[in-house]
């Protein structure tokens, strides 16, 4: 399908919460809060060639950090996807765009379809990955800094293992590798890595 036509999962931004489409949002959430206000506000499916030039709209999009049991080491790899105005910086979060795949049925929640559609990125970027730890969700990330940014939200998930040699990266993500949490800042972020970087902080202020 071509990339333009590909439907994606959007919400309004005037029906958000003001505080979470400022110029830069980095907010600590729990994830009943964030399913239950996203279900108030309503979704819809639009044609990605629309959504991506459309600012009134938030492509709602699953962004999910690696790292060590500690918080001491993050997993990064080098932007070189369909995405051209990301290529060649370095990210921290993998995930992509909710689909109408993602429901297993015409009347499912919110909640559902995003638990959905973020296994399914998981299962597509990694080659390998151990499925019994825990992914938590931790909080939102949004800016209209970037032309990239201001068509998005990221709602933040975080896996903490006791094995990270178990992840095995796909093909679309080059140069996977563990970084020492507290160097990440010498890498060449984007934007987005930056805030999910700042979102996981405040919950380890220590590492």
């Amino acid at each position: 399908m071509n990339k333009k036509q590909e439907q994606v999962l959007c919400i309004n931004r005037k029906r958000l919460p003001q505080s979470w489409v400022t110029q830069r949002t980095v907010l600590p959430m729990h994830f009943p809060t964030f399913a239950d206000t996203c279900t108030k506000a309503g979704f819809s499916f639009v044609p990605r060639g629309i959504a991506e030039e459309d600012r009134q709209k938030k492509q709602i999009i699953p962004y999910i950090l690696l790292q060590t049991a500690d918080g001491s080491m993050t997993a990064a790899y080098n932007r070189q996807g369909s995405e051209k105005r990301l290529h060649d910086l370095w990210s921290i979060g993998i995930g992509g765009h909710i689909n109408p795949e993602d429901k297993a049925m015409e009347t499912d929640s919110f909640k559902n379809i995003l638990k959905t559609g973020m296994q399914r990125e998981l299962d597509e970027e990694l080659s390998r990955r151990v499925l019994t730890d825990p992914i938590e969700f931790i909080g939102i990330i949004s800016e209209d800094i970037t032309p990239v940014g201001s068509v998005h939200m990221g709602a933040v998930f975080l896996i903490r293992t006791q094995n990270p040699e178990s992840y095995l990266p796909g093909d679309e993500l080059h140069r996977f590798t563990w970084h020492a949490t507290q160097t990440l800042s010498q890498l060449d972020l984007e934007l987005w890595s930056e805030l999910a970087l700042e979102l996981t902080n405040s919950l380890n202020p220590g590492v």
